[in-house]
């Protein structure tokens, strides 16, 4: 029988997978799906939303913008089996946070250790940019998550999006973005009943391949994370 918190997270992600609020995001993830790319032509796509994947005990809690059309809207699982996803688990790796450094498939074994991956979009979204009402219909899903994650002590955000839409989740509504500047490696308290909040550049091939973010960039987000965690030496 399942414990009240798995029934919790199953109706969660069954919600989830079955959105179909944004049309714009359901006729192109769906389209993608069916068109395909060419080096993935013989494989199944996802073509739904993605739900969070990881350890549901985690004491952090990352979060990008939104599947890409040919990786977790091929996959079905963030952050898996395209270039941003080889540069996060790579990293997540070296840093113990992750069983291995490649992501393929939602079946490849990968497990997460004290690490729980989500986005503030659910669907691929045209040219990778959702607009704010899609995102603000998607910010439900964030929301429930984070009360089903309720021993996590720090959030990175990856990229100046996620960031802002994780500081209008948790800042009051009159406080102001502008105290708050995004850039990479930008860390802000945001109060003692909340997590503490880390900004990275978002690891997209745009980033990664023009050297705006490098591998040893990142690894020091990660290292600044498992520093901040409580037990940390």
């Amino acid at each position: 029988m399942e414990s009240e918190e798995s029934t919790a997270w199953s109706n969660l992600n069954s919600q989830i997978t079955t959105c179909r609020l944004c049309p714009r995001l359901v006729a192109w993830r769906e389209s993608v799906a069916v068109a395909k790319k060419k080096a993935y032509a013989g494989l199944p796509y996802w073509g739904k939303p993605v739900t969070g994947f990881g350890d549901i005990k985690a004491r952090l809690l990352v979060v990008g913008l939104a599947p890409g059309a040919h990786g977790s809207n091929r996959t079905g699982r963030m952050f898996t089996g395209d270039s941003s996803g080889d540069f996060l688990y790579g990293a997540l790796y070296r840093a113990g946070f992750a069983s291995q450094p490649v992501s393929r498939d939602r079946q490849d074994g990968l497990d997460l250790k004290d690490v729980f991956i989500t986005a503030v979009g659910r669907c691929a979204p045209p040219a990778n940019k959702p607009t704010p009402g899609e995102l603000q219909n998607c910010s439900p899903w964030l929301e429930k998550e984070i009360d089903l994650l309720p021993t996590v002590e720090g959030v990175i955000a990856l990229g100046r999006i996620a960031f802002e839409r994780l500081l209008r989740l948790y800042l009051n509504p009159n406080e102001s973005l502008a105290n708050y500047p995004f850039s990479h490696g930008a860390f802000f308290s945001l109060g003692s009943t909340k997590p503490w909040l880390l900004a990275s550049y978002h690891p997209s091939r745009q980033n990664t391949q023009t050297g705006r973010l490098t591998a040893l960039m990142f690894d020091s987000i990660w290292q600044k994370a498992r520093a901040m965690l409580s037990g940390s030496e």
